[in-house]
């Protein structure tokens, strides 16, 4: 039977049947993962419920539940970024409150509204229960207003909220873990300047009547590595993931000296934006589960400690997260190029099963680009690295280009800028693709999954080597006839914002940008920004304000006479992470030069678009600015 022909229409005018509605409906964020007893549970973000927050149950008997009645939402605002805030026992659910950032406690027997058991003032994540029952050991972030916030490890007496500091005086706490036997509970801190990615140290300590003592350092002296996930072995020994050696591995720790479980040239770790972030688990005290990154693709498999053998799973995932085992066998998100994320159960034996898919994606598979992993060379002869990215082609079932036409392109670039992109579905990189445009998503240098030193090797050249690499990206694609270079776009959020406006200003390879909650001016971010990032610049671009300098001469604001093309910018407008006068000042200088400018404000909205209303407003006021920009005709 022969294919239907396509109809040759002009490059980024194809209707799609991608909206941008769709693409708040047909699938919630799934996330943080975590076995307590006979129950598994999850985070499931819904866009279309205001960005709620909601944990989930899969009971032992195989149902599945939500547990908190809208409009309750979970989520941490401790880093501003939260993460994993949630802890559990047999009969009660003890979570963060997104209205109040309080720690409520829900009953798993009863049919009862959540009862808070702290005041109302101190911020909380990376909760644990003490096995005891009698407390809650979590990070604490207390905020002034004259100086910095304040961050400790406490305990919480369950019974009446009363605190406890347990351990405080470095600038960041995280891991909290209390040994399967309750006697030890390990940690990682680290001090300003520092990144999590940058240098952590490992701490463990006797709990003894609630309160820690014998504190000893483990892991991390030197300053020289950056430590990950601690977690205690069902034996009670203690285990941690660090890239001392390049690559993020996994460790344990054997009468206080230091064993490699699994060395290899792959990353079990990401850069911990957020608390509670995973890549293993224990099935029992001889085997790991657990996940891992290369070149750009998640793989899964279980690792014999004894023999320190990996048995990997060979699947058709490619992007994996939040592992976690239950009941002997390992559960995961997962998703695919094509395949929206969903919960998924492992078998040592090698049995895959998809346990729970709540997205409604009814597409034509032939509506979805897939990825092309390409790899190019960038930087001078001091500094060169081979660069990777996912290229994804225009895609749509119906559609094709015109003969004589070369496509354009949306060159992407992720935030952090530790950060980093893979192959798992994006329905909003989709929702390009299906309307003609190529999309090139690229790991510039500073990307995480590459090893510390492709990591590190932004430090110092944050506005530099990034940008190098999206030029090299789009001159490899030009060589190779896949693109029109007449038309690159580029867009990114957050730090990827700042590559954006940096491009824009310094190089002249993209005619038009999208700024989402971008990065114009440095030195206002340096002043002005929270205390996770306060200090991040100093590796990035170099100490402020002794290195003032460096910041002037890499804010495109400061350089208005090198931007000279189309440029729109998305903001939340109660963003404390960038706040929102960076784009109020990149959009004036616009503005006073005559060049084509947009800016789209979201009151309601912080770093980052979570409800559906304005993630549908921001994605098609920027198709309705690039097709305007190119004079493209308006598809659907």
């Amino acid at each position: 039977m022969s294919k239907i022909s396509k109809i040759a229409k002009a490059y980024g005018s194809w209707p799609s049947t991608i909206s941008a509605e769709l693409i708040t409906r047909a699938a919630p964020g799934l996330n943080f993962l975590q076995s307590f007893g006979e129950r598994l549970f999850w985070v499931e973000s819904r866009p279309w419920e205001a960005g709620r927050n909601v944990i989930m149950c899969r009971e032992a008997d195989g149902s599945i539940r939500d547990l908190l009645a809208a409009p309750t939402s979970h989520h941490s605002r401790v880093h501003e970024y939260g993460g994993m805030a949630y802890a559990a026992d047999d009969n009660y659910l003890y979570f963060v409150n997104a209205a109040d950032q309080r720690i409520y406690q829900l009953s798993l027997i009863e049919n009862r509204s959540p009862v808070p058991i702290t005041a109302a003032g101190p911020r909380f994540a990376d909760l644990i229960v003490d096995p005891s029952g009698q407390q809650i050991i979590a990070v604490c972030e207390i905020h002034h207003e004259d100086r910095e916030p304040e961050n400790s490890l406490v305990s919480i007496a369950i019974a009446d909220g009363r605190l406890r500091t347990l351990v405080s005086g470095a600038d960041f706490y995280a891991y909290p873990r209390i040994s399967p036997d309750g006697k030890q509970l390990c940690w990682i801190e680290w001090q300003h300047p520092n990144m999590p990615w940058d240098s952590t140290q490992l701490w463990q300590a006797n709990l003894t009547d609630g309160a820690l003592v014998d504190k000893t350092l483990m892991a991390g002296a030197d300053n020289s590595e950056a430590i990950f996930q601690p977690q205690w072995s069902p034996d009670n020994q203690l285990y941690f993931v660090s890239d001392k050696n390049n690559w993020w591995n996994i460790y344990r720790i054997e009468d206080g000296a230091i064993y490699p479980v699994l060395e290899m040239d792959a990353e079990f770790a990401t850069p911990l934006w957020q608390f509670g972030m995973t890549t293993y688990d224990f099935i029992d005290a001889n085997n790991i589960a657990c996940i891992w990154t290369a070149k750009g693709i998640w793989h899964s498999g279980f690792v014999d400690i004894s023999s320190g053998q990996l048995s990997q799973i060979d699947c058709h995932y490619s992007s994996m997260q939040a592992p976690t085992c239950h009941q002997n066998t390992l559960y995961a998100v997962a998703g695919a190029a094509a395949l929206p994320s969903e919960l998924i159960s492992i078998s040592p034996q090698g049995s895959v099963e998809s346990v729970y898919s709540p997205a409604s994606l009814a597409l034509d598979p032939e509506d979805l680009a897939e990825p092309q992993s390409i790899v190019f060379s960038s930087g001078d002869d001091k500094t060169q690295k081979q660069v990777h990215a996912f290229y994804y082609p225009p895609t749509n079932a119906q559609y094709c280009g015109l003969d004589d036409e070369l496509p354009p392109v949306i060159a992407l670039c992720h935030g952090g800028p530790t950060g980093a992109t893979d192959s798992g579905l994006n329905l909003k990189l989709q929702y390009w693709c299906n309307r003609g445009f190529a999309v090139v998503d690229i790991n510039y240098r500073g990307s995480t999954g590459f090893g510390r030193a492709y990591r590190h090797s932004l430090a110092g050249a944050w506005g530099i080597a990034d940008v190098q690499d999206t030029q090299q990206a789009i001159g490899y694609l030009t060589e190779q006839q896949m693109i029109d270079p007449q038309r690159c776009l580029i867009r990114g959020g957050s730090a990827g914002g700042y590559t954006v406006l940096s491009a824009l200003t310094f190089t002249d390879t993209f005619q038009a940008g999208a700024s989402l909650y971008g990065i114009g001016d440095l030195e206002t971010l340096a002043k002005d920004t929270h205390k996770f990032e306060s200090r991040y610049m100093d590796s990035l671009i170099g100490p402020y304000p002794e290195r003032r300098d460096i910041y002037l001469e890499r804010s495109p604001i400061h350089h208005a006479e090198g931007l000279n093309c189309p440029v729109i910018f998305l903001q939340g407008l109660e963003d404390k992470v960038v706040p929102p006068n960076q784009a109020e000042m990149m959009v004036k200088l616009l503005q006073e030069k005559g060049i084509k400018v947009a800016h789209v404000t979201f009151p309601d909205e912080g770093h980052g678009f979570r409800k559906a209303d304005n993630i549908i407003h921001a994605m098609e006021s920027e198709l309705a600015f690039y097709r305007d920009v190119f004079s493209l005709t308006d598809g659907t």
